[in-house]
């Protein structure tokens, strides 16, 4: 299967980014694609004491402090498309499709498809996130 990954950087607007995946979940439910466009949130929390980002494991609780700590974080939505050789035409229906909707078309969008050099990198990335 060809797969193809669609990278948007939210920066600190999480809200736009449930609203990037309140779509994708009704696309997903209204067209019957099932796990054939799957979606993972990728965060970076700002480290304030040498300026570095580094990747959020774990869920945090919900208090003041992690509030404050979710505002700077570095949101990043990944967007795999799985497609069977079969379904060319629809693949690239949704590679078009996605990135001119109302919630992505305001971030850039970076699509990475399996001959590219970041494909192998982006793969993994896709399956280390929960």
């Amino acid at each position: 299967m060809a797969h193809s990954y669609l990278v948007f950087d939210f920066g600190n607007d999480e809200e736009t980014a449930q609203q990037a995946r309140h779509k994708i979940e009704a696309w997903k439910q209204g067209f019957r694609l099932g796990n054939k466009i799957l979606l993972k949130f990728e965060r970076a929390e700002s480290d304030e004491k040498d300026g570095a980002a580094k990747p959020a494991s774990a869920k945090k609780k919900s208090s003041a402090k992690d509030d404050k700590a979710d505002s700077a974080a570095n949101v990043r939505v990944l967007v795999r498309l799985d497609f069977s050789d079969h379904e060319k035409l629809s693949q690239q229906r949704w590679l078009d499709r996605i990135p001119a909707e109302d919630p992505f078309k305001s971030v850039e969008c970076e699509i990475i498809r399996q001959p590219d050099a970041a494909f192998e990198k982006t793969a993994e990335l896709f399956e280390s996130l929960d």
